[in-house]
């Protein structure tokens, strides 16, 4: 998978890990990859229904350890 950008929102509760994602993804163009790396378990289910939301497509969501790692690509 080729990541066009990665945000690291380690340590941060919700909504913080949604509004940074969309500010990045305003700033990306269609069809780019960004990936986030978290660390609150909610941030599971937000993600979901963010993407669901705002037609972002969530590629991809696996647990690494305390890490979350969600993939998002751009509408």
């Amino acid at each position: 998978m080729n990541i066009d950008k990665e945000i690291d929102t380690r340590g941060l509760n919700c909504p913080l890990p949604i509004l940074k994602a969309k500010k990045a993804l305003s700033e990306m163009l269609s069809g780019q990859l960004l990936k986030v790396v978290a660390t609150d378990p909610g941030s599971v289910r937000d993600f979901q229904a963010f993407a669901k939301q705002t037609g972002n497509e969530l590629v991809d969501q696996q647990t690494v350890g305390e890490e979350i790692i969600h993939v998002l690509r751009r509408r």
